[in-house]
């Protein structure tokens, strides 16, 4: 199947599977007319690759679970490491988010939001601003 179809099949777009192949995450095969011809192995290691991406793995990540998912020996135990390094930084990102959204729930709630000019949301990213 060419490029568009296992976009298709896949639900990723044709430029990301083209740069996963550049990165060598996948290597379909080559008709003589020099476009590539997906078969149903490459479809499913994209299909993996696109859940995986959609959990928040970065590349290095996937590749080494795409490694892990093709070795008959592996430990389950790789596999869990892989996955609690990738849910500690989920849980980095959200304590992130939190404050920030406390930052910015304060802030809203201070400015008067009428016609005065005087704003704190302004003043404190001013305020930030000076402090780099």
């Amino acid at each position: 199947m060419n490029i568009s179809e296992a976009s298709s099949r896949t639900g990723l777009p044709a430029k990301t599977i083209r740069y996963y192949e550049e990165i060598g995450l996948i290597k379909p095969m080559r008709g003589a007319n020099g476009y590539r011809a997906f078969r149903d192995k490459d479809i499913h290691k994209l299909a993996f690759l696109g859940r995986a991406r959609a959990l928040g793995f970065s590349i290095e990540d996937c590749r080494t679970l795409l490694a892990l998912y093709e070795d008959d020996g592996r430990a389950s135990a790789d596999v869990k490491h892989v996955a609690l390094q990738q849910l500690d930084q989920i849980d980095r990102r959200l304590e992130e988010l939190k404050e920030m959204r406390a930052t910015l729930a304060r802030l809203v709630s201070a400015c008067a939001g009428d016609s005065r000019p005087d704003c704190p949301i302004l003043s404190d990213l001013a305020q930030r601003m000076g402090d780099d």
